[in-house]
């Protein structure tokens, strides 16, 4: 397979040359203007942030991409799908509430914002892939019925995937609520008793008709009917329908492959990676913790795998920054998270002025289990697209 583009720019400014002007330049060199945009419905993907948060893409950005849009005639709205956790985004008012409040506005971020899979998470579509994690994706209809995807994407740490880049905000972020629960877990959703009230939300939500209430006034799943859509898990105010289990990170992280090639099928799509604020960890929890290299740039492509790789490798080469998850591990130090054994195997001699010699891989010294690679090698094995890239600098 031949090499990709993934055009990159630098955050050096000046009077005439702020950051929105560069990104508007990168992308048009990137190609983006190329695309067939007129009256076409325009998602513009994106993760509003968990209130909180504060490491998210600034709405500035936003708001330039959306006017660039229109002026190519297309009809941009800003969207992500509901969260499968409860929290601030796990339901369309809260959503709308958490992205107003970090600058997601029609004021402030100059577009409409849409929820993808509706109030409830239960507006999807299953996109046939015939995959083999998962045979038909659900995906939030919003996204299924926009005619272009282009991705704006935090570049940062994950728990889970190792780092989130493209294709975990494309793949994971679009993903329906019941979507997301197929993509963490290979199992069915399960009842902890002691958290139950009785409400009857799952009950009268559930489309198969598999749950009811015990003698003793507890939801119950019958497994014979129940088809893991999630919704349950997704409606239950009390977190007492939940995940039985979760799936490892390289099976994560395939499904989210799977999950990308079903939202990008026979669409015209384009991505941007920020790598900025690299925190250790995702956007989606209610606080960043400290940036663990310094700012590096934006990079877009219409490749989302070439532009993936492009982001691993300058965060590699990047220095650690000091008093940041990354440099206490380096130095031996106890950091919340990280396992013991990880930390101890690195020499604090082996760091100077915060640059880390011998010790590539960033993300797995701060998620020793997180497997960032399977997802990179399984997108590329099913055709999203391709790890060998062409960097070009403008």
């Amino acid at each position: 397979m031949e090499s990709s583009k993934v055009y990159f720019t630098n955050l050096r400014t000046s009077p005439v040359n702020n950051l929105l002007d560069k990104m508007e330049r990168l992308v048009k060199k990137a190609g983006l203007t190329t695309l067939d945009l007129d009256k076409k419905f325009t998602a513009i993907k994106i993760h509003f942030g968990e209130p909180g948060n504060l490491a998210y893409i600034r709405p500035n950005y936003a708001a330039r991409m959306a006017n660039l849009l229109r002026l190519e005639g297309a009809k941009p709205f800003l969207t992500d799908s509901n969260t499968l956790y409860s929290g601030g985004r796990s339901n369309a008012v809260d959503h709308l509430q958490s992205a107003m409040e970090n600058g997601y506005n029609p004021i402030s971020a100059q577009c409409p914002v849409i929820i993808a899979d509706g109030l409830k998470g239960t507006d999807y579509r299953e996109i046939e892939i015939n995959g083999k994690y998962c045979k038909a994706p659900k995906i939030g209809a919003a996204i299924v019925d926009a005619d272009v995807i282009v991705s704006m994407n935090h570049f940062k740490g994950h728990e889970q995937t190792g780092f989130g880049g493209a294709l975990k905000n494309i793949g994971m972020g679009s993903a329906s609520v019941g979507g997301k629960l197929e993509l963490h877990s290979s199992s069915k959703p399960a009842i902890t008793a002691d958290n139950c009230k009785g409400c009857k939300i799952c009950v009268t939500h559930c489309a198969y008709g598999a749950i009811h209430l015990n003698a003793d006034k507890i939801a119950e799943i019958d497994y014979s009917k129940c088809a893991g859509c999630g919704q349950c898990v997704a409606l239950c105010q009390y977190d007492s329908a939940v995940l039985a289990d979760s799936d490892t990170s390289e099976v994560l992280n395939c499904k989210i492959a799977e999950y990308t090639k079903a939202i990008l099928k026979g669409k015209p799509h384009f991505h941007i990676n920020f790598i900025m604020n690299v925190s250790p960890e995702c956007d989606c929890w209610n606080h960043n913790d400290a940036a663990i290299v310094p700012d590096i740039g934006m990079a877009a492509s219409f490749d989302p795998v070439a532009l993936d790789r492009a982001c691993v490798d300058l965060v590699m080469k990047a220095p650690a920054l000091p008093g940041s998850r990354l440099t206490e591990s380096l130095h031996g130090e106890k950091c919340g998270g990280l396992q013991d054994d990880a930390a101890l195997e690195v020499d604090a001699s082996e760091s100077r002025h915060g640059e880390i010699y011998g010790y590539e891989d960033k993300f797995r010294m701060i998620h020793p289990d997180a497997d960032w690679q399977s997802g990179l090698e399984y997108a590329e094995e099913i055709g999203i697209g391709t790890q060998k890239y062409e960097l070009i600098e403008i």
